[in-house]
């Protein structure tokens, strides 16, 4: 049956159509075309899991088989009703209803993002159609309205059912390391790397320039120049390092962009103070905002990298500090 199908343009979609102006007919056939899409998403979900989570990956494999099935059932009774000919109409031709999220803003947000994403998926569609069902006063369409809302419980209680059976505690939770590992690769060491490169080298050009000019906006100046060059410098680094097919640390663009903004931000932190034209007041602070930053990263070092606290705090503050009396040193040498 649904090798025989066509579809055919509904005049006037030139503007969003309203949800209660469309006939039955319609109403099916923007099911069936919502059913396509998201079968479309889950397959586009299994892919891209395919390589590192092949557990939830079929997972998405079977809801995708689930939506297509679905499909089916709904092309039959169509046909059934209407014949054979469906109008072409989309979400984006209906005001209100619900959307989905383009899939290249989503599938590079990780394992969790995706999983409650699809959950949404099935929500959203069932809610909508139960809504829809209680406000039309027409009995036919409230019939349909009502078992597409029921269609779409069963594809929210079939995926539970599915994570249920094809995702075990085990699984889930070597996949859930996985994907932590996978984010401290990626963001949290090149992050850290350029914080730490950001807050500590910048330290001794900006102190010193600060005690040997007492200027508080050449002082803020030459620290915005270090911070934005040695983000750029250690982005471009970081990006270019490590291609991250082979070491596993993910995309160079991603990498470059947590060590640049970082290395920026750190640099900044005790820069920015000296926007404050009152000398003494915006050092004082700067010298506050250091240490801060310092602590910051020796318990970054400890939650994510699992560096002892006191190794950190040798490394990080100690090391920061002596940076720091080096330039303050020179400055008002």
């Amino acid at each position: 049956m649904a090798g025989r199908i066509f579809t055919i343009m509904i005049p006037g979609l030139s503007n969003r159509r309203r949800f209660r102006d469309l006939s039955e007919q319609e109403i099916l056939a923007l099911a069936i075309s919502s059913e396509e899409d998201d079968a479309s998403i889950y397959r586009l979900y299994a892919e891209r899991l395919r390589a590192e989570y092949p557990d939830s990956a079929a997972i998405f494999d079977a809801m995708a088989e689930e939506e297509s099935e679905h499909r089916r059932r709904l092309i039959d009774l169509h046909a059934a009703r209407f014949g054979d000919v469906i109008p072409l109409i989309r979400r984006e031709h209906v005001a209100g209803f619900y959307a989905r999220r383009p899939v290249w803003l989503i599938e590079n947000l990780g394992l969790d993002r995706i999983r409650s994403e699809a959950s949404a998926m099935e929500h959203e569609a069932h809610a909508f159609y139960t809504r829809a069902a209680q406000r039309t006063s027409d009995a036919a369409t409230r019939k349909l309205l009502g078992d597409l809302a029921a269609a779409e419980a069963g594809h929210e209680t079939r995926a539970e059912e599915l994570t249920e059976t094809g995702l075990t505690a085990g699984v889930r939770d070597a996949e859930d390391q996985h994907a932590h590992r996978q984010f401290v690769l990626t963001w949290v060491q090149p992050g850290l790397a350029g914080l730490m490169d950001g807050s500590v080298s910048t330290l001794a050009p900006i102190f010193a320039v600060a005690f040997a000019t007492q200027d508080t906006w050449t002082t803020f100046l030459v620290g915005l120049a270090a911070s934005v060059g040695a983000g750029i410098s250690m982005g471009f680094t970081e990006a270019a390092s490590d291609d991250g097919q082979l070491s596993g640390r993910g995309a160079p663009w991603k990498r470059g962009i947590a060590s640049g903004l970082m290395t920026t931000l750190g640099g900044l932190g005790h820069a920015l103070p000296y926007l404050i034209p009152q000398f003494g007041l915006a050092t004082g602070i700067a010298i506050a905002v250091v240490f801060v930053e310092l602590w910051a990263i020796a318990w970054i070092q400890n939650r994510f990298m699992d560096t002892p606290f006191w190794r950190a705090t040798l490394q990080v503050v100690v090391g920061g500090g002596l940076v720091l009396a080096a330039g303050i040193l020179i400055g008002t040498g």
